[in-house]
């Protein structure tokens, strides 16, 4: 799949959805022990190497075992996902593959362990050579990939993804939006519809000053996540960027009429929108609050809407946030 958005480089040379070019390369934690990566940690295993592949394996590294059958319509599509989400754990899971027909005999002694194959395809996960959690049926990638992430959590690790999110948001938050930006197009060349990365490339781009690019890059996310919270949260602070920077340059006038009458609604409406590009949320955030509060109907109630696009696009655990919607539920509660 291609994410190339015209012919316009993003942070370090990337393009939205490429991994671009990092002077180093962030060192993926593994406390669930150190494992090979890649098709290394995909294996067909049987009742002969069950205990060494699946039972002591997973005292050191979480594991998966696939049971299926070349019968089996749902295991054709089910096996290729699970070995997809394994793969972009980057050897921190291992899958073992066990055709049930050709093993009859470990199928017998499972079910006497407590887990019987009554039908297939059956998805186990061990861990300190207990099951931990299972699975029947053919789920989605999406689905899959959950399952597996509550497993290496339960085993104190994480997907990679998870990780190079988690520094690229610290980045963000530091001032390195060109950082940010890598780390993020690095998760979208393994996770092409992960929303969280696509989300934080547009908010990097968007701290680089980059609009255009910020849009081309909202314009490519999959259908399927561009109602995630993260991905609709940039979309607003795309649209808040374009219209505070307009309100910046006219901040002064904004104030000076302010002066002159505390009554105009219109003149601390835009105000507001200069003061949140300016970082100053708490502010931006207080003056649409005096608008709820001295003149609630004001152009059909547009202070109230402003202020949920503002908490959508800082996000709705952001300090600022959270304060200044305890303000307004107090005012309209009140």
């Amino acid at each position: 799949m291609d994410y190339i958005i015209g012919q316009k480089p993003g942070p370090g040379g990337a393009r939205p959805g490429q991994a671009a070019p990092r002077a180093h390369a962030p060192a993926a934690a593994q406390p669930v022990g150190a494992a090979p990566s890649g098709d290394a940690m995909i294996v067909d295993g049987d009742q002969t190497t069950f205990m060494r592949d699946v039972i002591e394996a997973s005292r050191t590294v979480p594991v998966i075992v696939d049971f299926w059958a070349t019968w089996c319509g749902p295991c054709k599509t089910l096996t290729p996902t699970i070995e997809k989400v394994v793969r972009s754990a980057g050897g921190r899971v291992r899958l073992v593959k066990i055709d049930v027909d050709k093993n009859q005999a470990l199928v017998r002694q499972l079910a006497q362990l407590g887990l019987p194959l009554q039908s297939i395809p059956t998805v186990a996960a061990f861990w300190q050579g207990q099951i931990a959690d299972m699975f029947q049926g053919a789920l989605p990638e999406s689905e899959v990939k959950r399952f597996i992430e509550a497993l290496l959590k339960l085993a104190g690790g994480s997907m990679p993804g998870a990780d190079l999110i988690a520094e690229a948001r610290a980045a963000l938050e530091q001032g390195a939006a060109q950082e940010a930006g890598e780390l993020f197009s690095a998760v979208l060349q393994q996770e092409p519809e992960n929303p969280e990365a696509w989300g934080g490339l547009i908010r990097a781009l968007i701290a680089l000053g980059d609009e255009e690019q910020a849009a081309e890059a909202l314009e490519q996310v999959p259908a399927k996540v561009r109602d995630h919270a993260e991905v609709a949260g940039a979309r607003s602070a795309l649209a808040l960027a374009a219209e505070g920077r307009k309100a910046q340059a006219m901040l002064s006038q904004y104030v000076e009429r302010l002066a002159v009458n505390p009554a105009d609604s219109q003149a601390r409406y835009d105000l507001s929108a200069a003061l949140n590009a300016m970082g100053r949320r708490e502010e931006a955030a207080e003056a649409l609050l005096y608008i709820v509060r001295t003149d609630r109907k004001w152009n059909e109630d547009a202070a109230r809407l402003q202020l949920l696009k503002f908490f959508e696009a800082w996000g709705f655990e952001d300090p600022a946030t959270m304060a200044a919607r305890r303000k307004l539920s107090a005012l309209l509660f009140r």
